[in-house]
């Protein structure tokens, strides 16, 4: 799997299956590598990939990312390697311990609380899991959903990779450190095409308020500097800017380039709408204009 050094991060689930689907046929044509979709509360990602897969050519359907909370090893690996057979090598399974609140709260179950065991027996039991159908040609890859560093570290050993989740470049440097120089780095970064910093910030804090409410998030903002202050409330505006990289298009690229100078494989960008009426969507403007064959 050969994967470029841009993507796109969406929340598609306001889309229909039909636009979904031809949102990542033009990001496909922008030269975008890689479609990442969140699992959270809408649709299954495993059969919404294989429908994006089925409508595009080249571009590389990623999880991100997929809870091992909502499906027991064998499953998981069934679907990895369902997908990445149908696909001819194009599925990045990407793999998270999701969030105490989501697990026990709308999942129903016990939350483990050491999500680094757990992890790690969960991917021990992946690999041991039999599988009885034709085989994909290459074994297809893994990457963590890594904050801290006992995770990257996880990441780093037991897989191919991480994918961070609103972290600054700071973050990126630190988890390239731990990972070593041959595993991916695949790190999301939000951005948003708004000058001015009243309309900007707004728009951020929309998009990064769940986090401040997750202990894993806040646990990670704190190593990487954060106090108390900046995280109380809707955030502060120095946390804002940190996550969140808006202004011009210069602007945007200097921080995806700071990821790529700290040690990112590749940026994984979600584009914030800024007009209110379309928040749920992404802002392809933005996203044609940053990618490998837009117009800029």
């Amino acid at each position: 799997m050969q994967l470029g050094k841009l993507g796109v991060w969406a929340f598609t689930d306001t889309m229909t299956a039909q636009d979904a689907a031809a949102f990542a046929v033009r990001a496909e044509r922008w030269g975008y590598s890689t479609f990442w979709v969140p699992e959270s509360f809408g649709r299954n990602p495993f059969p919404f990939a294989a429908w994006l897969l089925a409508r595009t050519d080249k571009l590389v359907v990623a999880t991100g990312i997929a809870s091992i909370y909502a499906r027991d090893p064998l499953a998981m690996r069934a679907a990895q390697m369902t997908l990445a057979e149908q696909s001819g090598g194009r599925f990045l399974l990407g793999l998270g311990v999701s969030h105490a609140h989501m697990v026990e709260r709308v999942r129903g179950q016990p939350y483990d609380p050491k999500p680094v065991s757990r992890m790690r027996t969960y991917l021990e039991q992946m690999a041991k899991a039999p599988y009885r159908a034709p085989a994909p040609a290459e074994r297809p890859p893994i990457v963590l959903a890594a904050l801290g560093p006992k995770m990257l570290e996880l990441a780093g050993r037991m897989a191919d990779g991480a994918h961070p989740y609103n972290v600054t470049p700071e973050h990126t440097a630190e988890a390239r450190r731990i990972l070593g120089p041959d595993k991916w780095l695949l790190t999301e970064q939000k951005v948003l095409l708004e000058r001015d910093p009243a309309k900007a910030r707004a728009v951020a804090r929309q998009a990064i308020g769940f986090y401040l409410s997750a202990p894993n998030y806040i646990n990670n903002l704190k190593r990487l500097g954060f106090g108390d202050a900046d995280l109380a409330g809707t955030g502060s505006d120095r946390l804002v800017d940190a996550l969140v990289a808006w202004g011009d298009l210069d602007a945007i690229r200097s921080r995806i380039q700071a990821h790529w100078d700290a040690g990112a494989d590749q940026v994984c960008v979600q584009a914030l709408n800024p007009d209110p009426e379309k928040a749920r969507l992404p802002h392809e403007e933005v996203l044609e204009r940053l990618a490998p064959n837009g117009s800029g």
